[in-house]
């Protein structure tokens, strides 16, 4: 957590002096959309092993629920409070939130969407970087040095996963997708115009009910070589 801090505190340092970085192309990038009980974490910390052990790549770095602990530091607020926000995105709710903030300072909805958004897009510019969910999808859509890829997976199969990962039973797994499959989507609503879900948006789906963890890791390191971003990489110089 500290070294991505880090990265990204220096990064907005050096953009600041350098007009915005407009000369730098973004990316490399990989973006994993996912559906619950699909292990999207799982796989991008495989590939980010993966491109260390096997392709002598030490500097990509997988970004999720840091992009909240993060914005959270840009903000001045609690990580879970952000986090909150999006969860239960509506006027009542974010109104409540605000409340209990009033006294330390003010702070506007708009202000967290942008600062989540920016620090994702940093990120995804920056490049090395791997972002789970977030709507990286859309939010980073626009940079040719990536792949964005989309898992997906039968009811069961998600169910399942959910089971053996959480400890809980059939029922409560299955309410527990319920629920944070609404989580997700108040997410995106905040963030995005767009549905992020679309499948035009993404460059590869997968079934997770039928290509493991590292078959995938695979065939995503294969399409990186063959649109060069392997190469590119390796020529890059990270941050730290």
């Amino acid at each position: 957590m500290t070294n991505s801090l880090l990265t990204y505190l220096n990064k907005r340092v050096v953009q600041t002096h350098q007009n915005g970085n407009l000369n730098k192309a973004s990316g490399p990038l990989i973006t994993i959309s996912r559906e619950v009980g699909c292990s999207g974490l799982e796989l991008a910390n495989a590939l980010k092993e993966k491109l260390k052990q096997v392709h002598h790549q030490e500097n990509w770095k997988v970004l999720s629920k840091e992009i909240f602990q993060i914005s959270a530091r840009e903000l001045d607020l609690d990580p879970e409070k952000v986090a909150k926000i999006f969860k239960q995105f509506d006027r009542t709710a974010f109104d409540d939130i605000l409340y209990t903030f009033r006294e330390k300072r003010s702070i506007s909805e708009k202000k967290v969407r942008h600062t989540v958004v920016d620090v994702i897009r940093s990120y995804a510019d920056d490049g090395h970087c791997i972002i789970v969910g977030r709507a990286g999808n859309v939010i980073a859509g626009d940079i040719k040095n990536a792949i964005h890829v989309r898992l997906i997976a039968p009811s069961e199969f998600k169910i399942r996963s959910i089971m053996e990962k959480n400890k809980l039973g059939h029922e409560e797994a299955r309410k527990f997708i319920i629920e944070e499959e609404k989580d997700r989507l108040a997410y995106r609503k905040a963030v995005t115009d767009k549905n992020s879900e679309q499948p035009e948006l993404f460059d590869v789906i997968f079934n997770r009910a039928e290509f493991n963890t590292d078959c995938i890791v695979d065939f995503i390191l294969f399409l990186m070589e063959k649109k060069g971003m392997l190469k590119q990489a390796g020529n890059m110089i990270g941050y730290f």
